[in-house]
């Protein structure tokens, strides 16, 4: 998915859409660093989710980013959005597959060896691994050391996507076990000493 190396970002949203997100989310995107963004939005109406998805994808189309929703392969289809992605308790991935086609459709796989080979067999177009560190996005239940994503890569040539606590401090750790993205969320939108722009420039 990814041919240039400077775009290794697979930034998610806020689970709450404030009035200067669509802002923040074009000044991120026009230093092009992040290749997919995603969606994930927890405590809105379908309505509601319909309306910032199209406003979402018109910022992604402008700055060439892929668009992911989270968890609703309905919402994506009804967006035309690039893909989904499913965690475990989520629809099966055939079953997705079925609905969005040769659409992007990534799977969590958590800390779990199992997990991956399950992902690979179900045709994953990308394995998302963590949390690699404490995170302020949700509460911790599985955890990854480094070293998963180099066995990961020796089973499969999809994309790995490193998820869980990274910021400006501990990316480059990722990058160097090599993941092919790094997914940060909580270190953008909920940081309390730089605004998302700012937060986002650190990591180069």
């Amino acid at each position: 998915m990814r041919k240039n190396k400077k775009k290794f970002l697979y930034i998610i949203s806020p689970n709450k859409i404030e009035k200067n997100f669509y802002h923040y989310l074009r000044e991120i995107l026009k230093l092009n660093t992040t290749s997919i963004f995603q969606l994930r939005l927890k405590s809105y109406s379908h309505k509601t989710k319909i309306n910032i998805g199209h406003k979402v994808k018109k910022i992604c189309r402008i700055y060439k980013v892929k668009l992911i929703i989270n968890d609703d392969v309905i919402l994506a289809k009804e967006l035309g959005a690039d893909g989904c992605h499913l965690g475990q308790s989520d629809w099966h991935p055939t079953k997705a597959r079925k609905i969005l086609g040769n659409k992007i459709i990534g799977i969590t796989c958590h800390n779990s060896v199992k997990l991956v080979r399950e992902a690979i067999k179900n045709n994953a177009s990308y394995i998302a691994l963590g949390a690699f560190f404490n995170s302020k996005t949700k509460k911790i239940r599985y955890k990854s050391s480094l070293s998963l994503i180099q066995k990961v890569k020796k089973l499969t040539t999809k994309p790995v996507v490193a998820i869980g606590g990274i910021n400006h401090k501990n990316y480059k750790k990722i990058l160097l076990n090599h993941a092919d993205f790094i997914a940060i969320s909580g270190y953008i939108w909920k940081n309390k000493s730089l605004n998302p722009f700012d937060a986002i420039k650190l990591l180069k």
